[in-house]
């Protein structure tokens, strides 16, 4: 088995990642101006990245399948940052924010980056005033701020429910002025098929221009992964439609490790399932929560409207189970507790698979003004989509597939297993554990961008300042392009009767039921065999319209769909290895007397680690967490 080296510097915990930026090898201005990276994606991780590897002299080419930047998905994040800038003055510190993720993330994240992520988390704040990014502010002038799940200080920094659009638009700002300088190139409208590997080393991708159909290559002295995560497996998640693993799947395939693939977050408030019309579900911010409160009804099959109520037959579920936090448990607690609560026949709505969130005490305490102020465009969105004004009546909220914490292993650095290839933001699986705490996403993805790989790459492409671009006419170019035509050609040659959506829809339904919320060895073990079998039977009669040389939306989908049948089962595998319930990994077998997560310390205190083995699956390599300062204890947050 391969021993995985994290590369976390010696020394003390609040030290690290100050000496290692100091001894890190690096880069002088006039080799920078030599050397060529890549970057596939352009949300918070890859603009962020791309914006500050291009002001430091590189020469950068950034990859994205939309037709804009501007619509990474990184602009639907609603709820806000956190950063430990203890503004309110109730607490808060660097370490406490450290202490909360590796908590929030039921101890199944590496502490040295964990650390680092919180203790350059105030500098986010700062790059992005700079950039005028739009915070709420109190009524003094200052930033404000407000609570998230898993925490009891006030340390998420928010423009209204708008904060992952605002932030992308600062990102965006300062990639955009590289464009102008010339050291930064856009290729919009391009989706990565396959990386090139020459000598053990990446050297390039094959892209594919959506639009003409043509294959591209591309060299690159260092290639950047920011292309998110693969919540779409579920089918119905928050996730745009168009997000995918496809270019974090193809690098595993050629030696990238996976790091803890069955670790997907379920998000307690989203609005529940209308329909099998549905392609995807809405997201209402876990903002909501701090002045929200959840509950149903206390008697089973409750036919009245909220409003006839009474309080005395409302169950504050979440206040009763957990007073310390209420409303505020982490997201896997919140989201265990509304299916329990539906299980049991309290849910509501005509489906039963549904919780009430209710803004009627705000309302009174703050008045309709402050509310509006501060959730206004949530309360306008969600009223558009279920045709109910949530200043009147409760919105109903149900768990649905969110982020995911696992991604490309990484080290220290957040280099893979590959060397020159980089995989930051969601695509990697570095900083959350079993479970994201709510507004962390935003600050992982930039905090990796904009302060952490400018230095790390550093590291490796101070050994490349000798060599020579590559001519994209090398054998190994022509090799990978080779196999992406034949898959391609591959995928037309079926003409099926079914459409791409007909097995994504399935396998959405095999992991939800499978692998969702709850899962068991039984249930498993059946996704793992139906998933196989639902392979089979895409490649045998899936339908693709059109031509693969022209612009085939088609063709993109089964593409994506093709790499999701592959980490549907990869996620199965990994989530019957683990015999344990943590985060928002719970195996039924596993749980306490009181219906709670049970974890393992003594046995599954790892990060699962899969190589891809052709031909013959997968097979894992464990890398052993320590737990130096934060010690692993049941989670409470009672």
């Amino acid at each position: 088995m391969i021993k995985l080296n994290s590369k976390t510097p010696d020394g003390p915990l609040e030290t690290k990642w100050t000496v290692y930026r100091s001894t890190v090898p690096l880069v002088s201005p006039s080799n920078k101006r030599n050397l060529e990276i890549i970057v596939i994606g352009s949300g918070l991780a890859g603009a962020s990245a791309s914006a500050s590897l291009a002001e430091l002299g590189y020469k950068v080419k950034c990859f994205c399948f939309q037709d804009s930047a501007r619509r990474a998905h990184s602009i639907a994040a609603q709820g806000g940052i956190n950063a430990a800038k203890n503004y309110r003055n109730d607490g808060d510190s660097i370490y406490r924010l450290f202490y909360d993720t590796i908590k929030g993330g039921d101890y199944r994240a590496r502490e040295g980056n964990v650390y680092r992520l919180a203790e350059v988390s105030a500098n986010i704040i700062d790059q992005c005033v700079a950039q005028g990014v739009p915070f709420a502010r109190e009524y003094g002038g200052l930033l404000d701020t407000r609570s998230f799940g898993g925490t009891q200080v006030e340390r998420t920094f928010y423009a209204r429910g708008q904060t992952g659009q605002q932030l992308l638009l600062g990102a965006y700002s300062a990639m955009m002025r590289q464009v102008g300088t010339g050291q930064l190139i856009m290729f919009t409208r391009h989706e990565i098929l396959d990386i090139v590997l020459i000598d053990g080393n990446v050297r390039g991708i094959i892209a594919r221009d959506l639009v003409t159909g043509q294959l591209e290559r591309h060299f690159g002295h260092a290639v950047i992964l920011a292309s998110g995560g693969y919540g779409n497996v579920f089918y119905l998640s928050t996730n745009a439609m168009g997000c995918n693993v496809t270019a974090i799947w193809k690098a595993h395939r050629k030696g990238a490790f996976f790091g803890n693939p069955c670790y997907t977050q379920i998000h307690p408030t989203c609005i529940p399932v209308s329909g099998d019309h549905q392609s995807k579900l809405t997201l209402m911010s876990e903002g909501l929560r701090n002045d929200g409160r959840i509950w149903v009804p206390k008697i089973k099959d409750e036919t009245r409207k909220p409003n006839e109520i009474r309080e005395d037959e409302r169950d504050y579920y979440l206040e009763r189970r957990y007073p310390a936090f209420g409303n505020l448990v982490p997201r896997d607690i919140a989201s265990r507790a509304a299916k329990e609560r539906c299980d049991a026949g309290c849910g509501v709505g005509t489906s039963k698979r549904a919780v009430f969130l209710d803004f009627r005490d705000s309302i009174k305490r703050l008045g309709r003004n402050v509310v509006e102020a501060k959730y206004g465009n949530l309360f306008e969105m969600y009223e558009k989509i279920t045709g109910e004004n949530p200043y009147q009546v409760p919105m109903r909220i149900y768990p649905a597939a969110h982020y995911t914490m696992g991604g490309l292993w990484v080290d220290y650095e957040l280099s893979t297993t590959i060397p020159g290839l980089y995989c930051i933001g969601e695509a990697n699986f570095s900083d959350h554990g079993a479970n994201r705490l709510g507004a962390s996403a935003l600050m992982q993805g930039l905090a990796d961008g904009y302060f952490v790989i400018p230095y790390t790459i550093g590291n490796y492409l101070s050994k490349e300042i000798r060599t020579k671009p590559i001519s994209t006419d090398h054998e190994e170019f022509s090799k990978a392009e080779k196999n992406v035509r034949e898959n391609i050609s591959r995928l037309m040659s079926v003409k099926g009767k079914h459409s791409v959506d007909h097995f994504h829809k399935k396998l959405g339904k095999i992991m939800w039921d499978k692998c969702g919320m709850g899962r068991n060895e039984k249930g498993l073990a059946e996704a793992i065999s139906e998933i196989k079998n639902l392979r089979d039977e895409f490649w045998k009669d899936v339908r693709i319209p059109g031509e693969a040389g022209d612009f085939n939306p088609e063709l993109e989908k089964a593409g994506r769909v093709a790499d999701f049948l592959e980490l549907g089962e990869l996620i199965c595998r990994d989530a019957l290895q683990r015999k344990e319930s943590c985060g928002g990994h719970f195996r039924e077998e596993f749980q306490t007397g009181e219906g709670e997560a049970k974890r393992d310390d003594q046995n599954f205190a790892y990060v699962a680690a899969w190589e891809f083995k052709n031909g013959n699956g997968w097979e894992m390599h464990k890398e052993e967490l320590k737990f130096e300062v934060a010690h692993p204890t049941q989670r409470s947050y009672k």
